[in-house]
């Protein structure tokens, strides 16, 4: 894994204007979201062997189906994600 750089973590605290732990635990909790999120839909993009909207290299009958909605529960607290689906 790779080491955020002072410089780096400066310019996130910046940029999120975060002042208090409570600033803090707000914008872990968003990352941990926007990452998982990311994650699962990698997954499906390996899973159905092509990217999404990338219709030109799908070489399966399978195809995405929509998202659900979940809640994960974390050290962050409870966040949203919405998992994609396949059809089959």
């Amino acid at each position: 894994m790779t080491k955020v750089s002072k410089e780096q973590l400066r310019k996130f605290i910046k940029e999120n204007n975060l002042k208090s732990t409570e600033d803090v635990q707000a914008a872990l909790r968003d990352l941990f979201a926007g990452t998982m999120q990311e994650m699962l839909e990698a997954e499906l993009d390996t899973h159905l062997g092509y990217a999404k909207h990338d219709t030109k290299n799908k070489t399966t009958d399978n195809s995405r189906n929509g998202h659900s909605r979940k809640t994960l529960t974390s050290e962050y607290g409870d966040v949203e994600i919405a998992v994609p689906r396949d059809r089959k």
